[in-house]
Parts: C-alpha cells; structure tokens; sequence
C-alpha cells in the first residue's frame, strides 16, 4: 500500500463574502448564513486559530481559494510565522479554479462631472479636438491625506499630464558645471533652455525628471526664473546635472494636451483628465494607488521566527506607489534627494517578503505597480519564484537581498530561485530601475527567464564596491533571453547611460553567467554594454553567451580580478566591440574561445597597455573588410606582445547574422581553434505550469 494521502483542509474568500462565516463554502448558500469569509486577512486568522488548536502544527495541509474579483486594501496583508506551513502541509493561497484575482493598493474614483466652464479649465491651452475635460473633487487630497502620481484607466497607465509629449529636453547647465571633480553632488537647481518651459501658469504642482549618467531624479518644482531658464526644486538631484542630459515636466496644466492625460491639482484636491470623446465614466474604470504594499510576509531572522512553506498561486497584485517620504500632501518633502544613486534600490516591493523560507510565487502576475514588484530582503532563502509575469511597472520586477553585509548566517538571503518568468515594461516611474536586482546575497539561481524593455539593466548582481567583503558569489545566470536595456522597443530611449544586460560588481566567486542570450542594448552618453563587469567584479565565469546589437560594446570590464570570459559570440555592437578600462597589477580578465564579429566601430576601447589579461584562440572578423587594430597595436604587433597567439582573423561563417542566425556552418574556422557551438533554442520560459 502507498502513502495515505491527507486531506486538505479549505477556506474560501469572495468579494460576495462575510468574516463571520466559516469560509468553509465556496458561494453562501441558499439560505446566506454560511459562505466564504470576506478578507484575506480573515482567512489567514482561521489558519492561526487551527495551528494554536493543534500546538502550533498543521494537522494536514491547508488551502486559501480566493474567488473572482478585485479586492482594494485598505493595508498591506500581514502574513507572519503564525501562518507558516510545513514541509509536508504547505499553507497555499491561490486563486480558485484559476479565476482572476486582483489584491489592489488603489482607490476606484467616481463622481467625474464634465467641464463646460471655461473658467473651471486649470490651464489657458487651446480646446483639444476629440477629447473632453472632466474633474472630480477628491477631498482626502485637499486635506493632504492622499497624493498620488500614477493611475490606471481600464486596465492601462494613464498619461501624467507632460511637457513634451514624446521625447526629451536637454539640460543647459549648472552653477558649477566647471567643477569636475564634484559630479557626485547633487544641486536643488539647474538651469534649462527659456524656450522649452511650459507657459501660461504657475508651476508649483509640476515635478521634473531629470536623467544623468545611470539615474534619475524626481524633483517637485519649488520656483522658476523664466527669464533666466533657472529650475528650482525641493529636492535634490543624485548627480550634478551637466549640458545635454534629459529631462521633462510633469503635472502642469498647461501639458494636458494630449487625450489621455490627467492632472492633479494638490492644493485645490482637484483630478482632471482629458479624456476621449467617447469616454463614458460610469463605465470605466478609474484607479489610483493609496498603498506602497500589499502583502508583508514578516519573519523574524534575528529572533529565529521565519514564515515557511507558504505557496502564493495565481494571484495578481495591482495599484502600489511609493515616493520619498515627506508631508502628507506629497509635495512638502523632507528628504533631501529625489532619487537613488543605482538601481532604484530604495524602492519596495508590492509584495515584500523578510525572514522568508521555502516559500513559492507561481503563476502570479504583478502588473500595473507603481513600484518593483517582489521584494525578498532580510533572511530570506530556498524561495522560488516561478513562472509569474511582471509588466507595467512603476520601478523594477524582482529583488533579492540587501545592500548591508549580515554577520549572522540566519539573517542572510541566499540560495533563491526565480525562472521561467516574463519581467517587462519596466521603469515606467523609476527609470534606473531593474528588471532583477542581486544585493549582498549569494547562491540564487536565475534562469529560463524573459527581462525586456527596462530603461536601465536587465540584471544586476553585487552591491560591494572594490575588493571588499560581498556576500554576491555563487550566483547562476543562465539560460535567460535579456534584450532592449537602455532603449525599449517602441524607440524610446536612450535616456540613462553606464548600463548593461547584466552588470556586476564586487567579488563573486562561484558565480557563472552561461547560456543566455543578450540584444539590443543602448547607453545614452556611453555604456550599452552586453556583460558588464564593473568596481572590483571578480572570479566570474561568462561563457556560452550570444551578445549583439550594443551600442558600447559586447563586453567591458571596468576593474576586476580574475574573471573569465569563454566561448561567447559578440556582435555588431556600433562603437566598439569590447572595452577594458582600469589597468590593475594583477590578471585582469582572461578571453578565450570567443567569436568578435562587427562592421562598424572599433574592435577594443580602454586601456589595455598593462597586459594583464590573456587573449587566446578567438576568431575575429570584421564584415566587409577594411583595416583594425588591436588596442592600437597591429595583428603582428599585439601577437608580438604575447596576445592571440592561437588566435585567427577569420569569416565565422555563421548562417545568417544580419537576421541574428548565429550558428555556424560545419566548416567554420572557429571550430579549429576550440570553439564549441552551443544552443540557445532553450532561452527564456519554458512552458507554463497550471495550478
């Protein structure tokens, strides 16, 4: 006889329920005195309540079915200890019978009335044919409980209204533009084009974004000198704006121009939006975030008490935002900068997970956030997180650790898994955001997955500067299809620089990037590059990846130790193909068995005086001919030097690179000097398991 199977204990939760029920029905009975509970929240109560009946334990596994609708909280979910399952008896949370499931930080607005008075339009702008104008009072602003700067109309991210509509303006300069050395500091005012401002009214509800080198800043508009162009801000911008970087405007009423667009004017607590002609409010739906998060999964580490065995399936979580903290109005801030030095970092998670272990997401989607969508911070190991979709969001997809070294081996995050997932559409809000950030965390493994469309990194991995301590090593990247970093596919961008596929930094080793393939991926100023390694990288292996269409290189390593780059293929990236830039008293980098094939820019850029690396049995070929030359040296010359010895200058023979076909043909001269073919057919998700 086999193992006896156990029963499952259920509890349901519906829209059409009540908390004083047993949640024990799927749908009230005939007689409504019995039927699913109402909340969540209610549900997880009834999970506590048997655990304390039994001792703390399960007596058999237990399931939470959430039945079709859309839930607004009114605060994010605690999920603690209390709630944990075990090995044997998960508790899941899942949507029932694969309904659509929505947990939503926002607030539906009703109440809209059209403008018809020309002196209740905030803006002196000309009529806008197609559309018409409506405003609903919203008195939680006017008291300054509630601000918010995204929405969502139907389903999609509505327009803050913005100044231009596509595109960028370009920063004049700074007080201090002749001070090199102090790039790092920030300023509370820049200087732009007169020209480019918005006219009309008074700016004190617009904020600016304002993009340099890999970030950008959120900056509330305290005052504008029009006849000098001079932008004043309450808070500062992470770096010193130089001339030429981006910028534009938000939240003026004279950048409602443009169907679609919404304004909020926080003093007067007045939402307007100009909508399609057609537009019909009572059947719409208008959605605005008043929550950061929507569910907290709490454990202690530092006290032992960690939250395991919960398995989270088929949900979707919608309708977060953050900013930096202030007054309640959401203008009058405290914080002194807008933004973040990398990565966004300081951003939440809609669903932020600490003291987390043995946990499951499956099959959710997080969309429409206004923040990164997953969070796993103190604590946190042998989670997975598989097959779910993150799209339209505020900031990144996924985060993993913390940028602070934990002493104490119960307090670190590491050994996570996240495959198979769709992460897209990202930075909408936060544009130096990622699609998965690494911190001070080790042995995760990433792979089978899909990061596109993000304005920054697709991945990023480390957080120690140098050669310090880093608890980043061990890391798996494979088998990952990574492509529009800096530019997104609909041609906007590039707006940030100092980017890559997946950018590195600090000592990891044991960590190994293989099998994934990276595309179309664009720098601002300088910095699209494929793999990255960056301030200290060291004992990576990169080997078996397909890099192409960069616009600043395949390859670059900044500074590093040690690291090896094996059997890749680099291609056609626009300005040069590699890049290594800080000469160091040790091996640098060793680039062996790769395939270099481009046909226009140069071959390599940066220092490579020192040597301290080694090239070997790689081919290299540029399409169509014509000279090159190797870090400035010849072929002869660089071979003199004790480089490439092994090495040949010749046709790959790939398939069809011009349509990214890159395997090669049998006689390929790249098999004759150690090359071995590998295939990507595999990239990306893999098929989609149902609950």
């Amino acid at each position: 006889m086999g193992p006896t199977r156990q029963r499952t204990l259920a509890f349901y939760v519906s829209p059409s329920g009540r908390d004083q029920w047993s949640g024990t029905l799927p749908s009230p009975d005939s007689r409504r005195r019995d039927g699913p509970f109402a909340s969540l929240e209610r549900a997880l109560k009834a999970v506590e309540d048997i655990k304390n009946q039994n001792k703390g334990r399960l007596p058999a596994p237990v399931t939470i079915r959430l039945r079709k609708g859309t839930y607004y909280l009114d605060k994010p979910v605690r999920i603690g200890p209390e709630h944990s399952g075990e090995p044997d008896r998960p508790v899941t949370i899942e949507s029932y019978q694969q309904e659509k499931v929505v947990l939503s930080g926002g607030r539906p607005i009703g109440g809209w009335k059209e403008v018809v008075k020309r002196e209740d339009d905030p803006s002196d702008r000309k009529p806008v044919p197609g559309t018409r104008l409506w405003r609903v009072v919203l008195p939680e602003v006017r008291s300054g409980d509630w601000y918010f700067r995204q929405v969502w109309i139907d389903g999609r991210r509505g327009q803050r209204a913005r100044h231009p509509n596509k595109g960028y303006f370009k920063v004049k300069g700074s007080k201090n533009d002749s001070d090199g050395g102090n790039w790092y500091q920030g300023q509370f005012e820049f200087f732009v084009h007169p020209e480019d401002l918005p006219g009309g009214e008074s700016l004190e509800n617009g904020e600016v974004v304002a993009m340099n080198r890999w970030v950008e800043s959120r900056l509330p508009i305290r005052s504008v000198d029009r006849q000098r162009g001079l932008l004043s801000f309450q808070l500062r911008t992470v770096f010193r704006m130089d001339p030429g970087d981006y910028y534009y405007i938000e939240n003026v009423p004279s950048a409602l121009d443009q169907p679609g667009e919404w304004y909020l004017d926080g003093k007067g607590g007045v939402l307007f939006y100009l909508a399609p002609k057609n537009w019909d409010p009572d059947r719409s739906t208008f959605i605005a975030p008043a929550l950061s998060q929507l569910i907290r999964l709490e454990g202690d580490p530092e006290k032992g008490s960690f939250v395991e065995h919960v398995r989270i399936k088929g949900l979707t979580f919608s309708h977060t935002e953050w900013f930096f903290p202030g007054e309640k109005d959401g203008r009058s801030l405290s914080t002194d900068t807008g933004g973040f030095p990398q990565a966004a970092y300081g951003v939440p998670g809609a669903v932020d997970g600490n003291g987390l272990r043995n946990c499951i997401f499956e099959n959710c989607q997080f969309v429409s956030l206004g923040t990164y969508g997953l969070s796993l911070g103190r604590g946190c190991k042998g989670n997975q997180i598989r097959h779910c979709t993150f799209s339209d969001l505020g900031a990144g997809g996924i985060k993993i650790g913390e940028t602070t070294i934990r002493e104490k081996e119960s307090d670190r995050t590491e050994g996570n898994e996240v495959s198979d997932c769709d992460i897209g559409d990202g930075g909408r809000f936060f544009h130096s955001a990622v699609g998965i950030w690494i911190g001070q965390s080790g042995n995760n493994r990433i792979a089978h997955n899909h990061i596109h469309n993000f304005y920054y990194t697709g991945i990023s991995i480390g957080w120690t500067w140098g050669y310090d301590a880093s608890l980043a090593g061990g890391n798996i990247v494979e088998y990952n299809h990574v492509h529009h970093i800096g530019i997104r596919e609909d041609g906007d961008g590039p707006i940030l620089s100092d980017m890559g596929g997946i950018y590195t930094l600090g000592l990891q080793h044991g960590t190994v990037i293989r099998h994934n393939l990276w595309h179309d991926i664009a720098g601002y100023r300088y910095g699209g590059w494929g793999i990255y390694f960056d301030e200290g990288s060291s004992g990576i292996v990169a080997e078996n990846n397909l890099v192409y269409r960069t616009t600043h290189g395949g390859f670059h390593q900044h500074y590093g130790r040690e690291n090896l780059v094996r059997n890749n293929i680099f291609a056609f990236a626009r300005d040069h193909q590699m890049q290594a830039s800080r000469p160091e008293p040790h091996i640098r980098f060793r680039f062996i068995y790769n395939i270099v094939y481009w046909d226009q820019g140069e071959l390599m850029a940066g220092n490579f005086g020192d040597r301290n690396f080694e090239f070997d049995r790689n081919i290299y070929w540029k399409v169509g001919g014509g000279p090159f030359t190797f870090a400035g040296l010849s072929w002869d010359e660089w071979r003199a030097s004790g480089m490439d010895k092994n090495s040949l200058i010749a046709d790959p023979r790939f398939v069809d690179p011009k349509h990214a076909d890159f395997r090669l043909s049998n006689d390929s001269p790249a098999l004759s000097v150690g090359f071995r073919p590998f295939d990507l057919s595999g990239v990306g998700p893999r098929k989609r398991q149902r609950n």
